[in-house]
């Protein structure tokens, strides 16, 4: 397995579309191992392929330990009403933080490893991974939708 570099917000690769996984090849999974072991490494939550520099619709979602989520050319099917989160980061915008709106519950149907199609309930901290892992599939960052971002002096103060 192999740590990957995680693009930051200034390089245009991130704003790509990315393209849906045909098939699942050694490569795709050489790829979610090394998102894996990329994800560990940064302490991440949430990782999507175009952040490592790979334009294919794949995400790796982790919001508890041990339980780790792949999602291939997932698709969100059902959301509720949003409301406001108060902290929202990225690990291509290091250091920043910012308020955003996301959908409280979402459902995802999206493909596994090994070609399963499956289904997934996510709700609170779930639910925002799985939004903002998505959008970057499509060139969006938390940032084109963040209703503010924290000042410098706000982020002091949570010690983060």
């Amino acid at each position: 397995m192999a740590i990957l570099k995680i693009l930051t917000d200034k390089e245009p690769a991130l704003r790509g579309i990315s393209r849906s996984v045909d098939a699942i090849t050694p490569r795709i999974i050489t790829l979610l191992d090394d998102m894996k072991d990329t994800l560990h490494k940064a302490n991440g939550v949430g990782l999507a392929a175009p952040q490592v520099g790979v334009l294919r619709r794949v995400v790796i979602i982790e919001t508890e330990a041990g339980k780790l989520y792949e999602m291939i050319n997932p698709v969100i099917i059902e959301k509720s009403e949003e409301i406001q989160h108060e902290l929202e980061g990225c690990l291509s915008v290091p250091g920043r933080w910012g308020i955003t709106e996301r959908p409280k519950k979402v459902k995802v149907k999206a493909m596994d490893r090994n070609g399963n199609y499956y289904t997934l309930e996510g709700t609170d901290l779930l639910a925002i991974a799985i939004c903002h892992e998505l959008d970057h599939l499509d060139g969006i960052l938390y940032t084109d939708k963040a209703i503010r971002m924290l000042t410098k002096e706000e982020i002091e103060e949570l010690g983060e």
